[in-house]
């Protein structure tokens, strides 16, 4: 059977998010070197490394290299090494996602009366608005307290480096 590479690579995932098959250091780099569209090779060239570097450490890395590649795709060392499945320290998790639910519904039930919008009562569609706007609000200012208030060393590796998105 063959499939092609959208479907190869939806089952890829959704084998992974289902725990079958864990991915490797370099499964991972060549993941993100193909969402980046630049090949394994262009990589190599761009962070000054010999050819076939990375694909030798399919069983062993240097932790510079790696912190190399990491800065590159603004990921996580951790990440690349498997020991967790968010790119960034400041990602948010699960419960951190129904935290920003139950944060969104406080703020909208202490909204008290009718709620008006330059005088005129809310439509449905407003209040919808509303509440996505709140979510991304809350969104942002749990990553960004993340930022700010998580001790480098639970940061999980090259944290000075990552970027923001």
């Amino acid at each position: 059977m063959h499939l092609n590479s959208t479907c190869q690579h939806k089952y890829r995932i959704k084998m992974h998010i289902k725990g079958i098959k864990k991915m490797t250091i370099y499964e991972r780099i060549k993941e993100l070197a193909r969402v980046k569209k630049i090949s394994i090779r262009e990589l190599e060239k761009q962070l000054g490394f010999s050819n076939g570097t990375i694909r030798n450490w399919i069983n062993s890395t240097n932790s510079q290299s790696l912190e190399k590649v990491a800065n590159y795709f603004n990921v996580s060392t951790d990440y690349l090494l498997g020991r967790t499945e968010k790119k960034h320290y400041y990602d948010l998790t699960k419960k951190d996602e129904k935290d920003v639910g139950v944060q969104v519904e406080r703020i909208l039930n202490d909204m008290t009366g009718d709620v008006s919008f330059y005088g005129e009562p809310m439509t449905k569609e407003d209040k919808e608005k509303l509440r996505a706007s709140l979510e991304v609000a809350v969104r942002v200012s749990m990553i960004e307290a993340k930022k700010k208030f998580t001790p480098k060393k639970y940061r999980g590796g090259n944290h000075d480096n990552t970027k923001d998105n």
